[in-house]
């Protein structure tokens, strides 16, 4: 019998559409390894308790579907170079195998694992990734990659659609001691883990209307009209092969269905573009904006945080967020306006907020979100677009369903009232039960007011990195 080969899963957790999994069955006899990194897990973006119980979930299901194949999991916790190195000492094994990775982070891990592991004479290999195209795949005119979104739009779209891998019916290998996979987090995971439920959230959105109704539905917080694959996507269990497959390509997409998929290649935009901009992650991607004056208000923050700005629909998403893991796209973008063109808090405050709660939490994907919201990042609208939350509420959640949903301070509040509540008379607060002050803030800023002086600190910025 041949040495066996380690496949070491990282955010791949999935049997189907694998294609590190599929090299390594092809190579003969498999290890199946996850390891628990510490270093990892304790980075300021990773401290997620809604995240890690996802991933946990979805550890257990992998295993599961390992253990019908003949296999299981081997759950190991260190450093990985040490882990792996261990794995194929126990194992004979002279080969790994994993996903590509393109994330600054995993290539300088990978890189690290591949130097430790070839002393010891094993191999390490690359094979598929987590992208529908790699960077490499899509250099642009100027072999930089593209800051824009619309060009790469274009050329990403172009791309095929690889075909289905079928997961291996059978994986033989040694049987190795690990830790169970349902010790790694504890809590209950916000939703559904594992690729049977990826599967199942991508069928429904595509059988059920979802996908044809979603350019009508996809900015109406109340409706809940969006796919929820985001989590799915983020740790592996689904890919954006498989959804472009369930939409229906290659061939012509419907309106809401090119639009949904116009949302998978956003999320590959941002990659791309960490990939490329590593500095990103710590600064802004326009330079004249790295020098912003901002604010350092605390108060502010534990209230934007919270739920307690006296602004509703920011209220509203961030409530959503604490209690569920997620949020609303659009409510997303407006509660990010406000926490730094209203409050004029760091961005990066908010990054790291929303990374911490988010149980799809993607450092690219929040990264470029948060960017192209403060006008840092790559966007080719100005940097003094500012989101004004009263008339966002009024034109995507009117009749406030959804604020009343997450804002239940605010129910018997009357519908003339719910976007700007601090307008309610004495009598409409007695009739509503809900007075300003007290049952529910009065507004911490004044929106008119804060967005000038947003725009005064950012041509402050402006000014300060000009040439000469």
């Amino acid at each position: 019998m041949s040495a066996p080969t380690v496949m070491w899963f990282r955010r791949d957790l999935r049997t189907a559409d694998n294609a590190a999994l599929a090299e390594a069955t092809a190579a003969g006899p498999v290890v199946c390894a996850w390891v628990r990194d510490p270093a990892l897990l304790a980075r300021r973006h990773h401290r997620a308790p809604a995240r890690l119980a996802f991933l946990r979930d979805g550890l257990v299901a992998l295993d599961a579907d390992l253990r019908a194949r003949g296999s299981r999991l081997v759950v190991r916790t260190g450093a990985p170079e040490d882990v792996l190195a261990g794995i194929c000492r126990d194992a004979g094994a002279r080969q790994v195998v994993h996903a590509r990775e393109v994330s600054p982070w995993g290539r300088a891990r990978d890189a690290r694992v591949a130097a430790a592991l070839a002393r010891d004479g094993v191999r390490v290999d690359a094979a598929g990734g987590d992208l529908l195209v790699d960077p490499d795949g899509l250099p642009g005119s100027s072999g930089h990659g593209y800051r824009v979104f619309t060009p790469f739009w274009s050329a990403w779209r172009a791309f095929p659609i690889p075909a289905h891998v079928p997961a291996p019916d059978r994986i033989d290998g040694p049987a190795l001691a690990g830790d169970d996979p349902g010790h790694v987090a504890d809590g209950a995971s916000p939703v559904p883990a594992g690729a049977a439920a990826a599967r199942d959230a991508l069928v429904r959105f595509v059988r059920d209307g979802g996908a044809d109704g979603y350019a009508a539905a996809r900015d109406d917080p109340a409706a809940d009209a969006t796919s929820r694959l985001s989590a799915y996507l983020r740790l592996g269990m689904c890919t954006a092969a498989q959804v472009g497959r369930a939409l229906g390509l290659p061939a012509p997409l419907s309106p809401g269905r090119e639009e949904f998929w116009r949302q998978i290649a956003w999320r590959e935009f941002f990659h791309h573009l960490l990939a490329r901009r590593p500095d990103v992650a710590r600064g802004a991607l326009n330079p004249a904006l790295r020098d912003v004056a901002w604010a350092d208000d605390p108060a502010g923050l534990a209230a934007w945080a919270r739920g307690l700005t006296g602004y509703p629909l920011v209220d509203a998403g961030m409530r959503q967020l604490a209690a569920t893991g997620w949020m609303h796209n659009r409510v997303r973008m407006v509660a990010a306006s406000f926490l730094v063109k209203d409050l004029h808090v760091d961005w990066r405050r908010g990054e790291t907020v929303f990374m911490r709660a988010l149980v799809d939490g993607d450092p690219a994907s929040n990264n470029g979100g948060w960017q192209w919201v403060a006008g840092t990042g790559a966007d080719a609208a100005p940097y003094f677009r500012v989101l004004n939350p009263v008339r966002q509420s009024q034109r995507f959640d009117p009749g406030g369903a959804y604020i009343r949903r997450w804002v239940p301070e605010l129910t018997r509040v009357p519908d003339a009232r719910i976007h700007e509540p601090w307008r309610m008379t004495a009598d409409e607060e007695a009739a509503a039960g809900c007075v300003i002050g007290v049952d529910y803030p009065a507004p911490i800023t004044d929106h008119a007011g804060a967005r000038e002086r947003t725009l005064a600190l950012y041509r402050d910025a402006r000014e300060r990195a000009a040439p000469g």
